[in-house]
């Protein structure tokens, strides 16, 4: 009997897809701070998720983020030049989501260690 690593590691795999399809989001929003018109980008990480996992359980093959996934983030206050991104948020949610990869990556450490132990006993 073979391991379906799909089944065995659930959505963990393409939750870190995502996170890291947010991190280079956020991470061009940085780059711009000072380009004039720049509008702030986001990825909706529960709704991306959820779409991954209908699939899932419809059977289809699961894809991580797409072009149409983004979102552009509301700022609290425009600069006069138009550009929407504001340093201080973005380096929040940069942060945020780092940790949140890291959780996930402890995660599927696990999950593999688990699997290990399935495989070669106790």
């Amino acid at each position: 009997m073979g391991i379906r690593f799909e089944e065995a590691l659930g959505l963990t795999p393409y939750a870190l897809e995502v996170k890291l399809a947010r991190a280079e989001v956020i991470a061009g929003n940085l780059a711009n701070v000072d380009t004039p018109g720049y509008l702030a980008r986001d990825l909706d990480y529960q709704a991306v998720m959820a779409d991954v996992s209908a699939a899932m359980q419809d059977g289809d093959t699961a894809s991580g983020p797409q072009g149409e996934d983004l979102l552009y983030r509301m700022p609290f206050q425009t600069a006069q030049d138009g550009n929407t991104v504001e340093l201080q948020v973005e380096q929040g949610k940069f942060a945020q989501n780092s940790q949140a990869f890291d959780t996930s990556i402890n995660f599927l450490t696990q999950q593999f260690r688990g699997l290990k132990t399935a495989i070669e006993g106790s």
